[in-house]
Protein backbone atom coordinates (compact mmCIF):
# COMPACT_ATOMS: atom_id res chain seq x y z
CA UNK A 1 0.00 0.00 0.00
CA UNK A 2 1.16 3.69 -0.64
CA UNK A 3 1.94 5.81 2.17
CA UNK A 4 -1.21 7.74 3.10
CA UNK A 5 -3.05 4.73 1.65
CA UNK A 6 -5.97 3.84 4.33
CA UNK A 7 -7.59 0.49 3.29
CA UNK A 8 -8.06 -2.69 4.82
CA UNK A 9 -4.90 -4.91 3.78
CA UNK A 10 -5.83 -7.45 0.80
CA UNK A 11 -3.84 -10.87 0.27
CA UNK A 12 -2.08 -9.15 -2.45
CA UNK A 13 -0.25 -6.75 0.08
CA UNK A 14 1.17 -9.95 2.21
CA UNK A 15 1.92 -11.56 -1.13
CA UNK A 16 4.01 -8.46 -2.11
CA UNK A 17 6.02 -8.88 1.44
CA UNK A 18 6.72 -13.11 0.96
CA UNK A 19 7.92 -12.53 -2.37
CA UNK A 20 10.23 -9.71 -1.35
CA UNK A 21 11.36 -11.81 1.30
CA UNK A 22 11.76 -14.99 -0.36
CA UNK A 23 13.24 -13.56 -3.66
CA UNK A 24 16.71 -12.53 -3.45
CA UNK A 25 17.28 -11.58 -7.05
CA UNK A 26 18.40 -7.40 -6.59
CA UNK A 27 19.40 -7.41 -3.05
CA UNK A 28 22.98 -7.68 -2.14
CA UNK A 29 24.14 -9.59 1.16
CA UNK A 30 25.91 -7.52 3.29
CA UNK A 31 26.47 -9.53 6.45
CA UNK A 32 26.12 -13.28 6.70
CA UNK A 33 26.78 -14.97 9.83
CA UNK A 34 25.35 -18.71 11.06
CA UNK A 35 20.92 -18.17 11.27
CA UNK A 36 21.26 -14.50 10.67
CA UNK A 37 22.08 -12.72 7.21
CA UNK A 38 20.72 -9.42 6.05
CA UNK A 39 20.49 -7.96 2.52
CA UNK A 40 19.79 -4.75 1.04
CA UNK A 41 18.39 -3.67 -2.37
CA UNK A 42 18.06 -0.02 -3.97
CA UNK A 43 14.95 1.21 -4.75
CA UNK A 44 14.29 3.79 -7.46
CA UNK A 45 13.09 7.31 -6.09
CA UNK A 46 14.64 6.85 -2.57
CA UNK A 47 18.05 7.21 -1.26
CA UNK A 48 17.48 5.11 1.66
CA UNK A 49 18.16 1.18 0.75
CA UNK A 50 15.62 -1.78 1.28
CA UNK A 51 16.54 -3.71 4.10
CA UNK A 52 15.96 -7.57 4.62
CA UNK A 53 16.79 -9.69 7.17
CA UNK A 54 16.31 -13.65 7.78
CA UNK A 55 17.60 -15.01 11.26
CA UNK A 56 16.09 -18.27 13.08
CA UNK A 57 15.61 -18.80 16.87
CA UNK A 58 15.73 -22.42 17.41
CA UNK A 59 14.68 -21.77 20.85
CA UNK A 60 11.47 -20.13 20.63
CA UNK A 61 8.39 -21.30 19.22
CA UNK A 62 6.16 -19.28 16.42
CA UNK A 63 3.95 -18.62 18.07
CA UNK A 64 5.90 -16.96 20.50
CA UNK A 65 7.50 -14.69 18.87
CA UNK A 66 4.01 -13.80 17.23
CA UNK A 67 2.78 -12.43 20.55
CA UNK A 68 5.87 -11.01 21.05
CA UNK A 69 5.71 -8.87 17.70
CA UNK A 70 2.28 -7.80 18.71
CA UNK A 71 2.36 -7.19 22.72
CA UNK A 72 2.65 -3.43 22.91
CA UNK A 73 3.18 -3.89 26.94
CA UNK A 74 6.03 -6.45 26.88
CA UNK A 75 7.28 -4.25 23.82
CA UNK A 76 8.30 -1.33 26.88
CA UNK A 77 9.92 -3.86 28.88
CA UNK A 78 12.35 -4.89 25.41
CA UNK A 79 12.76 -1.64 22.64
CA UNK A 80 14.94 0.26 24.58
CA UNK A 81 14.88 2.62 21.26
CA UNK A 82 10.75 2.97 21.90
CA UNK A 83 9.65 6.51 22.94
CA UNK A 84 6.42 6.10 23.02
CA UNK A 85 3.70 3.87 21.46
CA UNK A 86 -0.17 3.93 21.47
CA UNK A 87 -3.43 2.90 19.69
CA UNK A 88 -5.30 5.48 17.64
CA UNK A 89 -7.87 3.22 16.70
CA UNK A 90 -8.47 -0.12 14.30
CA UNK A 91 -10.55 -0.50 11.61
CA UNK A 92 -10.95 -4.17 12.37
CA UNK A 93 -9.90 -6.99 13.97
CA UNK A 94 -6.40 -6.97 11.97
CA UNK A 95 -6.36 -3.81 10.89
CA UNK A 96 -5.44 -0.72 12.85
CA UNK A 97 -3.14 2.59 13.00
CA UNK A 98 -0.86 3.93 16.02
CA UNK A 99 1.85 6.32 17.00
CA UNK A 100 5.40 5.29 17.21
CA UNK A 101 8.34 7.77 18.71
CA UNK A 102 11.79 6.19 18.84
CA UNK A 103 15.47 7.58 20.30
CA UNK A 104 18.00 7.78 17.56
CA UNK A 105 21.63 7.82 18.11
CA UNK A 106 22.91 10.85 19.53
CA UNK A 107 23.20 13.48 17.80
CA UNK A 108 20.52 12.68 15.78
CA UNK A 109 16.94 14.20 16.31
CA UNK A 110 14.24 11.62 17.54
CA UNK A 111 11.73 9.53 14.63
CA UNK A 112 8.09 9.08 14.81
CA UNK A 113 6.18 7.41 12.71
CA UNK A 114 2.07 7.42 12.27
CA UNK A 115 1.64 3.52 11.01
CA UNK A 116 -1.26 1.68 9.16
CA UNK A 117 -0.37 -2.10 10.76
CA UNK A 118 -2.00 -5.41 9.27
CA UNK A 119 -1.97 -8.43 10.45
CA UNK A 120 -2.54 -12.63 9.31
CA UNK A 121 -2.61 -15.57 10.73
CA UNK A 122 -2.37 -18.50 8.35
CA UNK A 123 -1.22 -21.09 10.68
CA UNK A 124 1.74 -22.34 9.05
CA UNK A 125 2.79 -18.53 8.80
CA UNK A 126 2.01 -15.08 10.72
CA UNK A 127 2.51 -11.79 8.92
CA UNK A 128 2.68 -8.25 9.80
CA UNK A 129 3.18 -5.23 7.38
CA UNK A 130 2.92 -1.54 7.96
CA UNK A 131 3.27 1.47 5.71
CA UNK A 132 2.93 5.22 6.80
CA UNK A 133 -0.05 6.98 7.33
CA UNK A 134 -1.54 10.04 7.71
CA UNK A 135 -3.67 11.51 10.86
CA UNK A 136 -4.89 14.71 11.79
CA UNK A 137 -4.57 14.49 15.51
CA UNK A 138 -1.28 13.08 15.49
CA UNK A 139 0.98 16.33 13.86
CA UNK A 140 4.65 15.67 13.46
CA UNK A 141 6.21 16.75 17.43
CA UNK A 142 8.27 19.41 18.09
CA UNK A 143 11.99 18.18 18.05
CA UNK A 144 11.03 14.75 16.43
CA UNK A 145 11.68 14.64 12.50
CA UNK A 146 8.32 12.60 11.05
CA UNK A 147 9.73 9.20 9.22
CA UNK A 148 8.54 7.48 6.61
CA UNK A 149 7.47 3.45 6.65
CA UNK A 150 7.00 2.35 2.88
CA UNK A 151 6.69 -1.12 3.39
CA UNK A 152 7.84 -2.84 6.62
CA UNK A 153 6.68 -6.47 7.57
CA UNK A 154 7.54 -9.41 9.75
CA UNK A 155 7.36 -13.12 8.73
CA UNK A 156 7.07 -16.16 11.36
CA UNK A 157 7.62 -19.60 10.26
CA UNK A 158 8.20 -22.94 12.01
CA UNK A 159 11.87 -23.58 11.28
CA UNK A 160 12.53 -25.81 8.15
CA UNK A 161 13.69 -28.64 10.21
CA UNK A 162 10.95 -28.12 13.06
CA UNK A 163 13.47 -26.46 15.43
CA UNK A 164 12.17 -22.82 16.92
CA UNK A 165 11.08 -20.47 14.39
CA UNK A 166 12.35 -18.35 11.41
CA UNK A 167 12.21 -14.81 11.46
CA UNK A 168 11.79 -12.78 8.20
CA UNK A 169 11.89 -8.70 8.23
CA UNK A 170 11.98 -6.34 5.42
CA UNK A 171 12.19 -2.49 5.71
CA UNK A 172 12.07 0.18 3.81
CA UNK A 173 12.22 3.28 5.70
CA UNK A 174 12.86 6.94 4.85
CA UNK A 175 13.97 8.47 8.34
CA UNK A 176 14.05 12.03 6.43
CA UNK A 177 16.79 14.35 7.14
CA UNK A 178 20.21 14.30 5.25
CA UNK A 179 22.28 11.58 6.88
CA UNK A 180 25.58 11.21 7.17
CA UNK A 181 27.22 8.11 5.11
CA UNK A 182 28.45 6.49 8.59
CA UNK A 183 24.99 6.13 10.01
CA UNK A 184 23.40 4.91 6.54
CA UNK A 185 26.33 2.12 6.57
CA UNK A 186 25.64 1.35 10.55
CA UNK A 187 21.72 0.36 9.86
CA UNK A 188 23.07 -2.87 8.13
CA UNK A 189 26.25 -3.00 10.17
CA UNK A 190 25.30 -3.04 13.68
CA UNK A 191 21.88 -1.95 13.99
CA UNK A 192 19.87 -4.35 11.89
CA UNK A 193 21.68 -7.82 14.07
CA UNK A 194 21.43 -6.03 16.97
CA UNK A 195 17.77 -5.34 16.97
CA UNK A 196 17.24 -9.45 15.96
CA UNK A 197 19.82 -10.38 18.76
CA UNK A 198 17.61 -8.02 20.85
CA UNK A 199 14.23 -9.20 19.57
CA UNK A 200 15.99 -12.91 20.14
CA UNK A 201 16.07 -12.07 24.14
CA UNK A 202 12.57 -10.74 25.03
CA UNK A 203 10.90 -13.70 22.83
CA UNK A 204 12.81 -15.94 24.94
CA UNK A 205 11.34 -14.41 28.00
CA UNK A 206 8.39 -13.68 27.23
CA UNK A 207 6.13 -16.27 28.38
CA UNK A 208 7.42 -15.95 31.79
CA UNK A 209 6.77 -12.12 31.80
CA UNK A 210 3.68 -12.85 30.26
CA UNK A 211 2.04 -15.09 32.72
CA UNK A 212 2.69 -12.52 35.57
CA UNK A 213 0.61 -9.79 32.87
CA UNK A 214 -2.97 -10.46 31.90
CA UNK A 215 -1.76 -13.78 31.25
CA UNK A 216 -5.04 -14.32 28.76
CA UNK A 217 -4.79 -10.63 27.61
CA UNK A 218 -4.32 -10.58 23.50
CA UNK A 219 -6.25 -8.64 21.35
CA UNK A 220 -4.22 -9.53 18.37
CA UNK A 221 -5.90 -12.89 18.88
CA UNK A 222 -9.21 -12.25 20.74
CA UNK A 223 -10.82 -9.06 19.16
CA UNK A 224 -13.29 -8.90 21.86
CA UNK A 225 -10.29 -7.30 23.88
CA UNK A 226 -9.96 -4.48 21.79
CA UNK A 227 -10.01 -1.36 23.10
CA UNK A 228 -9.31 1.37 21.19
CA UNK A 229 -12.08 3.51 19.07
CA UNK A 230 -13.33 2.81 15.93
CA UNK A 231 -11.01 4.85 13.23
CA UNK A 232 -12.78 7.60 10.92
CA UNK A 233 -11.59 7.46 7.51
CA UNK A 234 -12.17 11.30 7.22
CA UNK A 235 -9.40 12.04 10.23
CA UNK A 236 -6.88 10.19 8.17
CA UNK A 237 -5.39 13.07 6.48
CA UNK A 238 -2.21 15.49 7.34
CA UNK A 239 -2.87 18.09 9.91
CA UNK A 240 -2.62 21.47 9.44
CA UNK A 241 0.99 21.85 11.36
CA UNK A 242 1.90 18.68 8.98
CA UNK A 243 0.78 20.11 6.00
CA UNK A 244 3.20 23.51 6.72
CA UNK A 245 6.09 21.31 8.57
CA UNK A 246 9.63 21.70 6.87
CA UNK A 247 10.57 19.34 9.96
CA UNK A 248 11.39 16.53 7.53
CA UNK A 249 14.39 18.48 5.63
CA UNK A 250 16.96 19.13 8.78
CA UNK A 251 20.03 18.64 7.38
CA UNK A 252 22.21 16.07 9.71
CA UNK A 253 25.34 15.31 6.94
CA UNK A 254 27.70 17.25 8.70
CA UNK A 255 27.04 15.39 12.10
CA UNK A 256 29.81 13.67 13.41
CA UNK A 257 29.80 10.14 15.42
CA UNK A 258 29.45 10.08 18.65
CA UNK A 259 31.07 7.14 21.24
CA UNK A 260 27.66 4.90 22.39
CA UNK A 261 27.21 1.49 23.34
CA UNK A 262 25.54 1.09 19.90
CA UNK A 263 29.00 0.73 18.18
CA UNK A 264 30.29 -2.06 20.21
CA UNK A 265 30.61 -5.14 19.21
CA UNK A 266 27.36 -7.42 18.91
CA UNK A 267 28.74 -9.91 21.91
CA UNK A 268 28.75 -6.75 23.82
CA UNK A 269 25.06 -7.05 24.94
Amino acid sequence: MDVGVVRIAEDKDFEKLKQLYDDNNEWRLDYNKPDLSVWTKTVTGTSFRMVKIKTRFPDVLPETLYDVLHDPEYRKVWDTHMIESKDIGFFNPNNDIGYYSMACPSPLKNRDFVLHRSWLDIGHEQLIINHSVFHKDHPPRKNYVRATSYLTGYIVRQSLNGDGCELGYVSHTDPHGKLPVWLVNKVTQIFAPKMVKKLHKAAIGYPSWKNLHKVDHKPWHFPEQISAPRIRIEDCVKSIEERNSKNNFVDESELKEAPSKETTTLDSD
